[in-house]
């Protein structure tokens, strides 16, 4: 199991993009959360299996619904042994 902490950056914020985010997470059985930051960049936490992890990572690079998405900062990846979020969620 591992943790992913990204930022997306470009035209990402008021156009479904932490909903489509959060939706495909749900799907892929994974916890943690998507949140709008006052810089216009969305943040990202992500636990669960490394392929599922990244299987959002892609999707979300993938410009989800309306968005626009110029940019990916990764900031962090850590093998974790117990996941420290109960869902995901969307964070305002």
């Amino acid at each position: 199991m591992i943790r992913l902490h990204f930022f997306i950056s470009g035209d990402v914020q008021g156009v479904f993009y932490r909903h489509n985010a959060a939706k495909k997470a749900k799907q892929l059985g994974l916890r943690g959360f998507v949140r709008n930051l006052p810089d216009s960049r969305v943040e990202v936490l992500v636990e669960g299996d490394k392929n599922k992890v990244y299987e959002l990572l892609y999707f979300c690079k993938d410009n989800p619904g309306y968005s626009k998405v110029k940019g990916v900062e990764l900031k962090e990846e850590k093998e974790i042994k117990e996941a420290g979020f109960i869902d995901f969620e969307i964070g305002w």
